[in-house]
């Protein structure tokens, strides 16, 4: 432990000498590379402050997060220096506060209505900042104080927030970026539980930059936690700690910006009316119901096409839109508009979603050229206008939900300019019946516009940077309102019973959400609470009625923040008291953000401060004023702060798999997406097998025509990489007047993996077998990450399973559900190969064999790249040239990705013969995890 604290205070040192060694040679000629002693005297004198200790502490109470950061502070050099303590927050939360201490000195932060003062006041900027989070904005706080010589300095920051429920899952966010290597850094957080986490889950990213001058990206860090990380879980809460050694930051960041923790869950749901919790005559109420019909959408999509979108952000933002055309449901109803300073729309009305209007909407978007101005109230009106005309002149018996998603990355400059009157218009056009969800792209977007543009008109907004994947942000923004369950959805409690409560009444509830609602009881020693919803859902109108018992709660866990630390003897805070002014206040703000009336806006903001200063929460209408306070004992302590430690909680998946075999600890990154091109070489089907050729420029597909019970070598290179791939055929009846007598299926896929350690993975369509001596299941239907030496699992929900070996050899398993199976139809998986890099020259089996080989087409007229398209009832034939041998193939499309994508490839027939090495029945492997082969170089002979 003594040498790695006296690395620490190293390297900080030894850097700044270097750095004013290099300044030094550039200015002095005469000394060349010596170095006088009194400069080195000098150099000494003059180090940059050393922060001895960064650390954070959250406690997540149900939805709520408490959250404070301490950092201390040394002044090693011979004369006083500025310090600077700077924390990146979420912009949803809000600071509540902030201590510092100078020397012997303590300085308390206090809360008071923002006006001139005398005094020493925090340096705080509540601005954007380049790095933020994907969509996610943050915000930076800051302070300055004047450290003496060899003087010590500490600060505490203090801030709450709730976390919003999006896509399934709650995510907090601590921002890690001390600015240096540290000692002593750590995160710790806990997770009181009100109820049984379905799962919680630890990702990890960090911020890099290659350049000053360049802005900050986000980058997600393959490898998962760092090695340092431990989680602990049990029935009561759940616990992870973050303590790196130095090298272990130096390893993420040389600069000590190591990046961002997040922690996702969920929680179980018990009850349709939803969950209520009571505490000292607060209650607050979580309302998500599940598994709805979705209601149909009436979508009009609006996007920019002025000339600042030339380049990347109009490609990445048609790929995008490709994506979510896809997703569109049969009983939704869509149109586009294109503008610049001239409007230009796809269809003069909504058009139903078919096959065909998808395919003709995404050649539309394809020919989108940018050119013009930015005509912003022009495109909105008339995008309000197609689904006005479209309510009113169709008969809809099914209730819908009608959407404007406006994409835009400049400020109004054609048509009408004013903010005021295009927000004026935009609401009496909308009339509340139409919501507006707006993205604003790059950093020249009216991002202040199009938040009002959304507040006002019952949507929500997101910023994208054009340095991030654009296309990914747009399309999880999408994801987060493709799915509407409810609308018009209604609150109600007993008036004689609950008092100043938060809003009741929402237009729509979307899937993966949460709607969430505090407010006072009149009567605290009350047993039971009426609550009533109503809400609309497809054609029926939802009445859910319910006396909700109400058992007062008691917290067991130390709450790291309250207003002020805490002293002995001094109640915990009131976690729920600080949930409804918390809510409230965002709600004021929203209503004074939304207000013209200038005595409106007046009463809203004297209401909002006197909440914010009663509860001590820092927003625009107060102000934190510094105060010498008397040191009686230390702030740390006072706050329950424990200075090497680090929070988030674990998944319940991951916490099995912490064992004396598998350690440093399961890897975890974000789980495949399904919506992500993997690759065409694939066994999927019945089966219909893909090859793809990439130097050659060709496909080649062929069917194997196998019994159920077969066993099929899909890879076999046991000898080489130690990876094995069998997939398992499980047998349906073929389709009326088809003309196979049986389909066949692959109904599991086993992997053997041989190196660096044994393992082996079952897929089927309903779980994941992982079995490294730790057996672990994993259910299909629920997404989670883990990972051993080396190997990683993921499973993307109903979707997909991604198993990456060594970084270098990746398979995708593509999941076939049906909800109500045809007799012909069977659950049952596809297998993909997405990375083949770490596979060897000696692989084979049916696909294996061909990745490193080469094909060419002869007897052709035109070039192979660019085989002829057969005309209607005509069959193009070839012979392919591969491994030596000459097959004849016919020119044929097959589909792929679950039917998403058609491929043109050239058809070999007969079950491969002669385009595979031997017979179909020399790839019967014997039992699903056999690792023999019959074929290959250097092989074992089976």
């Amino acid at each position: 432990m003594f040498p790695l604290l006296g690395l620490c205070f190293a390297l900080p040192l030894c850097a700044g000498l270097l750095e004013e060694a290099r300044s030094w040679e550039d200015t002095s000629d005469q000394v060349g590379l010596r170095i006088p002693r009194q400069v080195r005297l000098l150099q000494r004198l003059k180090t940059k402050p050393l922060m001895t200790e960064f650390s954070v502490k959250s406690t997540i109470i149900s939805r709520y997060a408490f959250t404070t950061v301490a950092c201390r502070m040394l002044n090693r050099g011979s004369e006083d220096q500025e310090v600077t303590f700077q924390m990146q927050i979420p912009a949803a939360a809000f600071i509540t506060n902030f201590t510092a201490l100078i020397g012997d000195k303590v300085y308390q932060g206090e809360i008071t209505e923002r006006e001139k003062r005398n005094g020493d006041k925090v340096k705080e900027k509540r601005n954007k900042t380049i790095e933020d989070n994907g969509e996610k904005g943050t915000e930076t706080f800051r302070a300055s104080a004047v450290l003496p010589s060899k003087d010590k300095a500490a600060f505490l920051l203090s801030y709450e927030e709730l976390l919003q429920r999006l896509l399934g899952k709650y995510e907090h966010v601590v921002s890690v970026r001390p600015q240096q290597l540290c000692r002593r850094p750590g995160f710790r957080s806990l997770r009181q539980k009100d109820s049984p986490e379905k799962k919680i889950a630890t990702h990890w990213s960090w911020t890099q930059s290659n350049s000053p001058e360049k802005k900050m990206a986000t980058h997600p860090n393959d490898s998962g936690p760092p090695p340092s990380t431990v989680i602990n879980q049990n029935e009561t809460f759940a616990k992870v700690v973050f303590k790196p050694s130095v090298v272990q930051q130096a390893k993420i960041a040389q600069n000590g910006i190591l990046g961002d923790f997040i922690v996702r869950y969920d929680v179980n749901r018990e009850q349709s009316i939803g969950d209520i919790q009571v505490m000292d005559g607060y209650f607050v109420h979580y309302f998500a119901p599940k598994d709805l019909p979705p209601l149909p959408k009436n979508v009009v999509f609006v996007l920019d096409s002025s000339a600042s979108m030339v380049g990347t952000k109009l490609r990445q933002t048609k790929d995008a839109l490709f994506t979510i055309l896809h997703d569109l449901r049969p009983q939704d109803h869509f149109n586009i508009v294109g503008f610049s300073n001239r409007i230009k729309v796809w269809k003069d009305h909504l058009v139903s979603v078919t096959p065909n209007s998808i395919r003709d909407g995404k050649v539309y978007i394809h020919h989108m050229s940018p050119s013009g101005g930015t005509d912003i109230n022009g495109a909105l009106q008339r995008g309000i206008q197609l689904l006005n005309d479209y309510v009113a002149h169709n008969d809809i018996e099914d209730r819908s939900v009608s959407l404007v998603v406006f994409l835009t990355d400049g400020k109004p400059t054609v048509g009408e300019t004013h903010t005021l009157k295009i927000l004026n218009n935009t609401r009496e056009a909308a009339r509340g019946r139409v919501c507006i969800f707006t993205v604003g792209i790059g950093a020249d977007v009216d991002f202040k516009l199009l938040e009002k543009l959304s507040l006002e008109n019952c949507g929500l907004t997101r910023r994208v940077h054009e340095d991030h994947d654009a296309r990914a942000q747009l399309i999880g923004f999408y994801d987060e309102i493709r799915t509407p369950l409810l609308s018009d959805i209604r609150v109600d409690y007993p008036p004689s019973l609950v008092e100043h409560a938060t809003r009741t009444l929402f237009p729509n509830y979307f899937n993966g959400s949460e709607i969430v609602i505090a407010g006072k009881l009149v009567d605290r020693a009350m047993d039971r609470l009426h609550v009533e919803v109503t809400a609309s859902n497809s054609k029926k109108f939802v009445v859910l009625k319910k006396d909700v018992p109400v058992e007062p709660q008691k917290v067991g866990i130390d709450v790291p923040q309250s207003p002020r630390p805490r002293g002995r003897g001094q109640e915990e805070p009131n976690h729920l008291e600080r949930l409804w002014s918390y809510l409230t206040l965002k709600e004021l703000l929203s209503a004074w953000l939304q207000s013209i009336e200038e005595p409106e806006r007046e009463r809203l903001r004297q209401e909002a401060q006197a909440l914010a200063v009663n509860h001590h929460f820092l927003i625009p209408f107060t102000s934190m004023t510094l105060k010498s306070a008397p040191r009686t004992e230390a702030p740390e302590a006072a706050y329950g702060m424990s200075s090497t430690s680090m929070a988030t909680g674990p998944e319940t998946v991951m916490q099995s798999l912490r064992g004396t075999h598998l350690q440093p600890g399961p890897a975890v990154k974000k789980p495949y997406n399904p919506r992500i091109k993997i690759s065409k070489t694939s066994a999927d089907g019945d089966p219909h097998f893909v090859v793809d050729f990439p130097l050659s420029n060709l496909t080649v597909c062929f069917n194997i025509d196998g019994e159920p019970g077969h066993i099929l070598r899909l890879v076999s290179d046991h000898a080489d990489s130690g990876v094995t791939v069998n997939g398992e055929l499980t047998g349906a009846p073929a389709p009326p007047n088809g003309h196979k007598k049986q389909r066949t299926y692959f109904r599991t896929i086993t992997i053997l993996v041989n190196k660096p350690e044994r393992s082996y993975l079952e897929i089927t369509p309903s779980r994941v077998i992982v079995d490294g001596g730790d057996r672990l299941v994993l259910p299909c239907n629920q997404s989670a990450v883990v990972g051993r030496r080396g190997l990683e699992v993921s499973v993307s929900a109903n979707a997909s399973v991604t198993v990456s070996i060594q970084g270098t050899v990746t398979f995708v398993v593509l999941l076939h559900l049906y909800k109500k199976p045809a007799p012909y139809q069977r659950n049952h998986l596809g297998f993909y190969i997405a990375n083949g890099q770490g596979l060897s020259s000696n692989c084979h089996g049916l696909l294996g064999q061909f990745l490193n080989q080469e094909a060419r087409l002869i007897g052709l007229s035109k070039s192979p790249a660019h085989p002829p398209v057969p005309e209607a009832g005509e069959r193009s034939e070839a012979v392919l040239e591969v491994k030596g041998r000459q097959v004849p193939v016919v020119w044929k499309q097959r589909r792929i990705y679950n039917g998403e994508e058609q491929v043109d490839c050239w058809f070999a027939r007969n079950n491969a013969a002669g385009l595979i090495d031997g017979e179909y029945k020399g790839y019967l492997a014997a039992h699903p995890f056999d690792s023999e082969t019959a074929f290959g170089p250097g092989l074992s002979r089976g």
